[in-house]
Protein backbone atom coordinates (compact mmCIF):
# COMPACT_ATOMS: atom_id res chain seq x y z
CA UNK A 1 0.00 0.00 0.00
CA UNK A 2 2.54 2.70 1.16
CA UNK A 3 4.85 1.48 -2.09
CA UNK A 4 1.76 1.70 -4.48
CA UNK A 5 1.40 5.55 -2.65
CA UNK A 6 5.10 6.36 -3.18
CA UNK A 7 5.04 5.34 -7.03
CA UNK A 8 1.75 7.61 -7.48
CA UNK A 9 3.01 10.48 -5.44
CA UNK A 10 6.95 10.02 -7.67
CA UNK A 11 5.01 10.04 -11.14
CA UNK A 12 2.47 12.73 -10.04
CA UNK A 13 5.55 14.66 -9.38
CA UNK A 14 7.19 13.99 -12.66
CA UNK A 15 3.94 14.71 -14.85
CA UNK A 16 3.37 17.99 -13.05
CA UNK A 17 6.99 19.38 -13.50
CA UNK A 18 7.26 18.27 -17.13
CA UNK A 19 3.97 19.82 -17.81
CA UNK A 20 5.10 22.88 -16.16
CA UNK A 21 8.28 22.83 -18.39
CA UNK A 22 6.53 21.99 -21.46
CA UNK A 23 3.74 24.65 -21.30
CA UNK A 24 6.53 27.25 -20.38
CA UNK A 25 8.40 26.52 -23.17
CA UNK A 26 5.19 26.59 -25.56
CA UNK A 27 4.18 30.09 -24.23
CA UNK A 28 7.40 32.10 -23.07
CA UNK A 29 8.24 34.74 -24.93
CA UNK A 30 10.93 34.39 -27.48
CA UNK A 31 13.65 37.21 -29.05
CA UNK A 32 16.62 36.19 -31.71
CA UNK A 33 17.98 39.39 -30.93
CA UNK A 34 21.85 38.44 -30.67
CA UNK A 35 22.32 41.28 -27.89
CA UNK A 36 19.78 39.70 -25.52
CA UNK A 37 22.44 36.68 -24.47
CA UNK A 38 25.16 39.62 -24.43
CA UNK A 39 26.22 40.22 -20.41
CA UNK A 40 26.44 43.50 -19.41
CA UNK A 41 26.21 45.80 -16.36
CA UNK A 42 24.26 48.33 -15.63
CA UNK A 43 23.57 49.39 -19.35
CA UNK A 44 26.97 49.77 -19.77
CA UNK A 45 28.81 47.20 -21.88
CA UNK A 46 31.37 45.03 -20.33
CA UNK A 47 35.27 44.94 -20.87
CA UNK A 48 37.16 42.25 -20.55
CA UNK A 49 36.11 39.29 -18.41
CA UNK A 50 32.55 38.94 -17.65
CA UNK A 51 33.35 35.67 -15.23
CA UNK A 52 35.18 37.64 -12.11
CA UNK A 53 36.08 35.38 -9.26
CA UNK A 54 34.55 36.52 -6.04
CA UNK A 55 36.49 34.93 -2.36
CA UNK A 56 34.31 32.27 -1.60
CA UNK A 57 34.22 34.04 2.27
CA UNK A 58 31.68 36.28 0.88
CA UNK A 59 28.80 33.45 0.05
CA UNK A 60 29.70 31.36 3.23
CA UNK A 61 28.67 34.71 5.18
CA UNK A 62 25.65 34.80 2.72
CA UNK A 63 24.68 30.91 3.97
CA UNK A 64 25.56 31.95 7.61
CA UNK A 65 22.99 34.60 7.70
CA UNK A 66 20.23 32.52 5.87
CA UNK A 67 21.13 30.02 8.07
CA UNK A 68 20.32 32.42 11.36
CA UNK A 69 17.75 33.96 9.11
CA UNK A 70 16.29 30.78 9.04
CA UNK A 71 15.98 30.04 12.66
CA UNK A 72 14.28 33.00 13.18
CA UNK A 73 11.59 31.97 10.87
CA UNK A 74 11.84 28.57 12.75
CA UNK A 75 11.92 29.97 16.11
CA UNK A 76 8.85 32.94 15.94
CA UNK A 77 6.40 30.33 15.65
CA UNK A 78 7.63 27.95 18.34
CA UNK A 79 7.31 30.78 20.39
CA UNK A 80 3.88 31.62 19.94
CA UNK A 81 2.77 28.27 20.75
CA UNK A 82 5.17 27.24 23.36
CA UNK A 83 2.90 27.29 26.34
CA UNK A 84 0.48 24.95 24.45
CA UNK A 85 2.54 22.06 23.41
CA UNK A 86 4.38 21.56 26.23
CA UNK A 87 7.97 20.19 27.33
CA UNK A 88 8.16 18.61 23.35
CA UNK A 89 8.21 21.76 22.16
CA UNK A 90 10.96 23.01 24.43
CA UNK A 91 12.94 19.63 24.09
CA UNK A 92 12.49 19.98 20.11
CA UNK A 93 13.66 23.57 20.12
CA UNK A 94 17.12 22.74 22.86
CA UNK A 95 17.94 20.51 19.96
CA UNK A 96 17.30 22.79 17.26
CA UNK A 97 19.42 25.59 18.94
CA UNK A 98 22.02 23.20 19.76
CA UNK A 99 22.40 22.04 16.12
CA UNK A 100 22.87 25.64 15.43
CA UNK A 101 25.35 26.68 18.19
CA UNK A 102 27.36 23.49 16.71
CA UNK A 103 27.53 25.10 13.20
CA UNK A 104 28.21 28.19 14.43
CA UNK A 105 30.82 27.15 16.65
CA UNK A 106 32.25 25.03 13.23
CA UNK A 107 32.05 28.25 11.19
CA UNK A 108 33.82 30.10 13.76
CA UNK A 109 36.86 27.49 14.20
CA UNK A 110 37.53 27.44 10.69
CA UNK A 111 37.54 31.33 10.21
CA UNK A 112 34.25 31.57 7.84
CA UNK A 113 33.22 34.58 10.45
CA UNK A 114 36.39 36.79 9.90
CA UNK A 115 36.66 39.50 7.44
CA UNK A 116 39.88 39.19 5.39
Amino acid sequence: MFFTFLVVVILTAIALVVAAMTIAKLIAPRSTNPQKGEPYECGIPTRGKSWVQFKVGYYLFAILFLMFDIETVFLFPWAVVVQEVGTYALVCIGFFLVVLILGLAYAWKKGALEWK
